[in-house]
């Protein structure tokens, strides 16, 4: 995790982070910002804006400006906007493709990313192209060949965990011409930062780690390049597609952020304590966690990631459908539920969720690890494992 930030030479990220990334309000004095509520904005008599940059509230949002301020600040990019959701946020960076284009995607990641571009690419004409990331060299080959207009990774991909060579992978996108885009979700800006590696764009589903309380849907882009014409056109859609967040669901992410370094020093601790006791557990086939030595992508995840891993993991009991659900059933602390990043820890049975043509194994369970004490967590997963 970068030191320090770069809009305040000297001060911690914790400490920007703590502040939400300004400080006080310097209108009013107040410790936290004001939500603004307005939707439009007054002109004078010779219909003039009377404060520039503040026509209509679909762009023009003060608590906008400041939250997109301080992820890019994390991202070490040069601008971020915000969108209702992360698919929305994903929706916009996939239409920067035109019809007759290609896009390249990694497979193997978040099932509902893969089904959109499906669906997307058909309707618009746009070629779509899966290929594993994990094997470099065959991925490398597949940019070569495909001259795609846009390259999508998931690091670490959900649910498998996979770990993509970001920047040998922007390396070769930028030799062809392509843009590189990244979605560092399961790993949070503080662990991951895809733009150093050479990615022109990295997205993050806000819903996640960054607002961290599961009660507000959002997500965020940041680009490297303000001036690039890929960043121009997702400003563009944000803004006249209207995809923008309310501003209480802003400050509530502005407010979820303030704590992200506690809230993701912890979980990132639970989840390598967690997985090192599952890896050991004679009723577990494997554990998928790029933390654990085992993971084939390990020494890769080192050389990227700063502070941790990442709060997600994945286990594949021996048995299948069965064992599973009833290790899932069995759990009394670890809440049955779809998302990642909340302080309360989840466990999801993916195969119920996303079915045959997902290609996820009956036998695995995608885990979230939260806050709470591991002693608790590592004593519910002994005893629901006491079923099978």
């Amino acid at each position: 995790m970068s030191k320090t930030s770069s809009s305040t030479p000297g001060l911690h990220v914790d400490s920007l982070l703590a502040h939400g990334g300004g400080g006080y309000d310097r209108a009013t004095g107040a410790v936290v910002p004001p939500i603004p509520t307005a939707t439009t904005f007054v002109r004078d008599e010779a219909y003039e804006l009377r404060n520039p940059g503040h026509l209509y509230s679909r762009d023009d949002n003060d608590l906008f400006l400041k939250t997109e301020g301080l992820i890019a600040t994390l991202e070490g990019g040069a601008e971020s906007r915000l969108f209702a959701s992360g698919m929305a946020a994903i929706a916009a960076i996939a239409r920067t493709v035109k019809p007759g284009g290609t896009l390249l995607v990694q497979s193997g990641i978040y099932w509902g990313t893969t089904l959109f571009l499906r669906k997307l690419c058909a309707r618009g004409n746009v070629a779509l192209v899966e290929a594993d990331a994990g094997d470099l060299q065959v991925f490398l080959d597949e940019i070569s060949v495909t001259k795609p207009d846009l390259v999508w990774l998931e690091v670490p991909s959900n649910p498998f965990l996979e770990v993509a060579d970001i920047r040998n992978i922007a390396t070769r996108c930028k030799e062809m011409g392509a843009i590189s885009c990244v979605d560092a979700t399961a790993a949070t800006p503080l662990i991951l930062k895809p733009l150093r590696f050479g990615a022109d764009l990295v997205m993050h589903s806000a819903t996640k780690a960054l607002n961290g309380h599961s009660d507000l849907l959002g997500g965020v882009v940041t680009t490297a390049d303000a001036d690039s014409e890929a960043w121009a056109f997702v400003r563009e859609e944000r803004k006249l597609a209207g995809a923008v967040l309310g501003s209480f669901e802003a400050w509530l992410l502005l407010r979820g952020l303030r704590t992200l370094s506690l809230r993701v020093e912890r979980m990132n601790a639970n989840t390598r304590k967690l997985a090192e006791f599952l890896h050991e557990h004679p009723k577990v086939e494997t554990v998928l966690y790029p933390g654990l030595a085992s993971h084939p992508q390990h020494e890769l995840a080192r050389s990227m990631m700063t502070g941790g891993f990442g709060s997600l993991l994945s286990v594949q009991f021996k048995g299948g459908s069965e064992e599973a659900l009833k290790v899932a059933g069995a759990l009394d602390l670890f809440q049955r539920a779809t998302s990642l990043g909340g302080t309360e820890s989840l466990v999801e049975h993916r195969y119920t969720i996303e079915g045959e043509s997902s290609g996820i194994p009956k036998n695995l369970l995608r885990l979230s690890i939260g806050i709470e004490h591991i002693d608790d967590l590592i004593a519910d997963f002994d005893q629901a494992l006491s079923v099978i």
